[in-house]
């Protein structure tokens, strides 16, 4: 038997009353994913424990079965393995956005238009940056998908205890960042940090690829703002964990670099953007072909609907859930296999951040007790047979169904 969980990143909503006080899964057609509901055992998860505004990566570390607590630094050293940067020990990686800056210092697009091309142009500029009084620092910079980049600080006397300086709301200067607790190395990391800000603007403003995009309407990726340092966690192997072969399809540098960290083969998907205009059907196809491999288990991320929670796009989430569902019902043609359908948090339109809301789960597969729920959505799954659960709970689920797990006691 082979396993499957498939996540749809920010999926999960809160009621809107432009929809009827129901949620857009409670609002999409989403036939697949309800056939999937009557056929199997359906619930509701806490992607940490309940109330707990779980970002996607400790969600994903906590739904590997791994304690996001202990194995969790900071979200920088998981993009930086996601994008195929060698991180060594030392290392202090941050996750980046390109962002837009007026000529104020205010940030006035955290995410520079949502933009998708040329973003290694930028970085090449970037890597320039030398800063003076600090010439035994290294600083390496790498894109990753559309508005998102990695920074590395490779050096002496560094630390991952300090402060972002993303402002997190448009209409903000960056946040100055600080030492966390006031060491020496931490102090100099966070001078440094505060430097890169500054120049990145200075070496950017009037970048060519910017002038193309102010030129053709487009807010323009004039300023990197810093976010998430973190060090390299010391992390089990995944498949020597659950005695498993394991692969993993996703489209952000973050998920990918959680699957490398923890030993997990990562696929590349031609057209995977981790946003509402991914190619869902090459998708699919890298699905079931590796589907029909040697791996035992494929953890898969798409992003689309997160995008759309974060930006309060309420018919991009409609319109993205519905062709997700498409997906479902090729998915849930694969044989011999127990399919997992979740997602890793909630991002409701009416945030446009995550929450601590539980999110709908449920599991198709052979001998699985099924319920008596036939929708997929918020309300529904949870009066299903898995009642609430933790991220934590699905692996050893999923190893139970596929007859992987071990006896506890006599």
């Amino acid at each position: 038997m082979k396993g499957i969980i498939m996540i749809i990143d920010g999926m999960a909503d809160r009621p809107l009353k432009e929809i009827g006080y129901r949620t857009p899964l409670e609002s999409a057609n989403t036939p697949n994913m309800d056939r999937m509901s009557k056929l199997g055992i359906s619930g509701i998860m806490d992607p940490i424990k309940p109330g707990i505004r779980a970002g996607s990566d400790t969600s994903h570390i906590s739904i590997l079965g791994y304690d996001p607590y202990q194995v969790y630094t900071g979200r920088g050293p998981f993009e930086a393995a996601g994008v195929g940067l060698n991180v060594i020990s030392g290392d202090i990686a941050f996750r980046c956005n390109f962002s837009t800056s007026n000529e104020e210092g205010i940030i006035i697009d955290r995410r520079a238009g949502r933009i998708r091309e040329k973003t290694d142009e930028i970085v090449s500029t970037l890597n320039t940056i030398k800063l003076e009084g600090f010439e035994d620092v290294e600083i390496i910079f790498k894109e990753s998908t559309g508005h998102r980049a990695v920074l590395i600080l490779r050096g002496e006397g560094l630390s991952d205890q300090v402060s972002d300086s993303d402002p997190k709301y448009n209409g903000k200067v960056p946040k100055k960042v600080i030492a966390l607790d006031g060491s020496p190395e931490a102090i100099k990391t966070a001078h440094i940090l505060n430097k890169i800000v500054k120049i990145s603007y200075e070496m950017l403003k009037n970048h060519p690829v910017n002038l193309e995009r102010i030129e053709n309407g487009k807010n323009p990726a004039n300023i990197i703002l810093p976010r998430g340092a973190g060090a390299v966690p010391d992390v089990k192997s995944f498949d020597d964990k659950y005695g498993i072969k394991s692969a993993c399809i996703a489209e952000t540098g973050l998920i990918k670099g959680i699957a490398k960290l923890a030993g997990i083969d990562v696929i590349e998907v031609d057209g995977a953007t981790g946003g509402l205009d991914t190619n869902l059907e090459n998708i699919t196809n890298s699905i079931i072909q590796h589907a029909q491999m040697d791996y035992d288990f494929i953890l898969i991320n798409i992003d689309g609907a997160d995008e759309a929670g974060h930006d309060g796009d309420l018919q991009g989430k409609l319109n993205f859930l519905e062709k997700v569902d498409q997906m479902v019902g090729e998915i849930m043609k694969i044989s011999n296999t127990y399919f997992i359908l979740t997602a890793d948090h909630t991002t409701p339109i009416s945030v446009m951040d995550h929450t601590g809301d539980p999110v709908p789960i449920v599991m198709s597969g052979p001998e699985i007790r099924v319920d008596e729920v036939s929708k997929f959505n918020e309300n529904a799954a949870s009066k299903g047979g898995l009642c609430r659960i933790r991220g934590s709970d699905i692996m050893n689920i999923l190893m139970d169904l596929m007859n992987r797990s071990e006896k506890f006691g006599a």
